[in-house]
Parts: structure tokens; sequence; C-alpha cells
């Protein structure tokens, strides 16, 4: 991805509309196009265009787990340089593993795991450690806190 992009000022004006939120309604996309002063083919072909293009790396919404029953946790793996890639392969096969991240570290690979329940985030541990012969240290969370981040463009 070439990060030197000049964004159009419709594309940014795109971007900082909606990281403060989505409006829950029938018709979302529309409600937002007609406040940015387009129409929703418009919007949905641009926010396509962002993602396609690399320019942004994911849309949705962001759930709380704990909230719907399911459980996240922080682990993280200490990988030989060698089999660096083959891991990463088998770590990110696994549904229930969001962010994968490398880091300069012991513990070079660092990684989110989301499930549905809390039970399954030891399965999904364990399967992972099963297939790397790894073991998968785990840092469940301990408080929570939120900091609004917000980047405008």
């Amino acid at each position: 991805m070439n990060t030197n992009v000049e964004l159009a000022k419709e594309d940014r004006a795109i971007i900082n509309s909606l990281q403060g939120g989505f409006p829950v309604c029938d018709d979302p996309y529309a409600q937002i196009a007609t406040s940015l002063g387009m129409d929703e083919t418009q919007l949905i072909t641009r926010l396509s265009k962002l993602l396609d293009d690399g320019l942004l790396s994911r849309f949705g919404p962001l759930y709380n787990p704990e909230r719907l029953g399911g459980a996240v946790t922080l682990a993280a793996l200490k990988v030989p340089k060698e089999r660096f890639d083959e891991v990463t392969e088998l770590v990110n096969q696994h549904s229930e593993v969001a962010h994968n991240y490398a880091r300069s570290h012991p513990l070079n690979m660092w990684f989110v795991i989301a499930t549905e329940t809390p039970e399954q985030i030891d399965e999904t541990i364990a399967r992972i450690q099963e297939q790397t012969g790894l073991q998968v240290y785990n840092f469940p969370k301990q408080k929570e806190y939120f900091i609004g981040l917000r980047f405008d463009l």
C-alpha cells in the first residue's frame, strides 16, 4: 500500500464522519450520504474503493464479546524466526483469531482471540498449541478502559 496517497475531499469527509458512529435506522447509508451531500450509491462505491485500495483496512462494527456472552483475550507466542511465516499461517487459520502482530520482543507474535463462549478461549489456545508445538501465553483482560481515538483527515 502506498502511504503517500492524496485522498479526495469526499473520501476524507466519509472517513471523518464514520469514525464517530454509525446510525441505527432503516437506511443508514442513505442518511450518511445525505449528510455528506452525495447519494447512497456514491457513498457505498467510495467506501468499497477505499477498502479495495487498502486505504481502509476494515469497516464494520466493534462488538463487546463479553456483553454478548462471549470472551476475548490477548495471547502471545515465542516463535522461532525461521518458523514465523508458518506459525502466522497456522494461527490465522482460526476464525477466533482477530488481530495478529509481530513484535520485537521474546514473545514476538501477539494476537487477539474472540469467542462465542468463555470456554472456547481455552479450546482455541489448546488447538493453536497442538498445531504449532509452541506454548501460547494467555493475557486475559484485568480491567477494561475506553479510549476514544479519532483521526481527523
